[in-house]
């Protein structure tokens, strides 16, 4: 069995995730192919989208919102995802007994006890007059019958579990600031939510299994498993395995992928990219090693926005007083620096409206 190692690992990822070259592709094509974009920090989506797709205008998004062909709510991994409204709907009931899960896994002792099915009935009855609500709006507006849990926790269960909502524009909007608002996902997309299977086949199991291999493989089975948060997926992966070719990384590891997906050369250049808070390049997989070195891992659950340099984590960025601030976490050679400090004007223009260009690298560390 071929052995593919981290740098063929890592072009391989940066061309499934439009990292290599900025794609031809319309926003919504983007955000399909995507699987998705993690965006609990409603504005990071616009950025992992403007260095994915070439002349990417924000404004094209944010209209994708408001005509309801893009929508935010919980999925995988209990995270607020940007989906397109046709993935939503198929993989929503898919993934409803692990948002059940991860939520008691925060709040078990406080949920102990409260009939789940009740709950969501009643958060369903509330929900059903098509009235935008906060979470503390719809807990307030529960029948006096679940006063132990305490707001927080009934709130958690409701909104990212138990019933399907969408959280509205404005909240999701390009330099917009805008609470969150939930309705039912249903009522907002105008199609009910594609209801589970029940002969025992998995056929949406197997679509996400191709969708996180075109977007991320080669992978293997435990980070497919970290993508999505689906722990039954094995199933899914054995009913389509004679389609998929299967390679090993240095770890051992086997690893499967579509046969006629890109494998680059390993040799192959690879340009400085800007990558938001949260990004699923470096969160979708359980061993992130072919992108970000592991004295560095714990910088992509914290929040921190990185730049990709020969394809790897290479520093962090932030934004003060429209200026974009590059902070290196290794040496740069001249090249580096100078490549980095051209991308960051780039997206200070972005980022500013052509008001700004401005970029500042910071010295390496010693």
């Amino acid at each position: 069995m071929t052995v593919l190692d981290s740098r063929a690992l890592n072009r391989a990822t940066l061309a499934r995730q439009l990292l290599l070259d900025r794609a031809d592709l319309p926003v919504l094509d983007a955000v399909a192919h995507l699987g998705g974009l993690q965006a609990q920090e409603p504005q990071e989506p616009f950025v992992g989208l403007w260095s994915r797709v070439r002349a990417f205008d924000p404004a094209v998004l944010s209209d994708l919102l408001t005509r309801r062909s893009v929508v935010r709510t919980h999925l995988m991994r209990r995270t607020v995802h940007l989906v397109t409204a046709d993935d939503a709907l198929a993989w929503r009931a898919r993934h409803d007994a692990m948002l059940r899960q991860r939520v008691l896994g925060t709040y078990r002792r406080e949920l102990d006890g409260t009939d789940l099915d009740e709950l969501a009935a009643a958060g369903r009855a509330v929900m059903a007059d098509g009235e935008p609500r906060s979470m503390t709006e719809l807990v307030r507006a529960l029948p006096e019958r679940w006063p132990t849990p305490g707001p927080r926790a009934l709130g958690e269960m409701l909104v990212a579990a138990l019933v399907p909502v969408a959280q509205l524009p404005p909240r999701g909007l390009w330099r917009t600031k805008a609470g969150v608002r939930n309705v039912l996902l249903s009522s907002w997309l105008g199609r009910e939510i594609d209801p589970p299977t029940l002969d025992g086949s998995d056929p949406v199991g197997q679509a996400l299994v191709r969708r996180y291999l075109a977007a991320f493989g080669p992978a293997a089975s435990a980070d497919l498993r970290a993508w999505c948060g689906l722990a039954g997926l094995p199933a899914a992966v054995a009913g389509i395995r004679e389609e998929l070719v299967t390679f090993r990384d240095e770890r051992g590891r086997e690893l499967f992928d579509l046969a006629d997906a890109p494998r680059p050369d390993p040799g192959t250049p690879a340009p400085v990219r800007f990558l938001p808070a949260f990004d699923n390049a470096i969160l979708g997989y359980q061993d992130r090693g072919r992108i970000i070195d592991d004295a560095h891992r714990g910088l992509s659950v914290a929040g921190e926005r990185v730049v990709l340099v020969d394809g790897r984590v290479a520093a962090t960025w932030t934004v003060n007083a429209g200026t974009v601030v590059v902070t290196p976490l290794r040496g740069f050679s001249k090249a580096d620096r100078a490549s980095v400090a051209e991308q960051g004007r780039e997206l200070a223009s972005f980022l500013s409206d052509n008001e700004s260009h401005r970029v500042r690298v910071a010295a390496s560390p010693r």
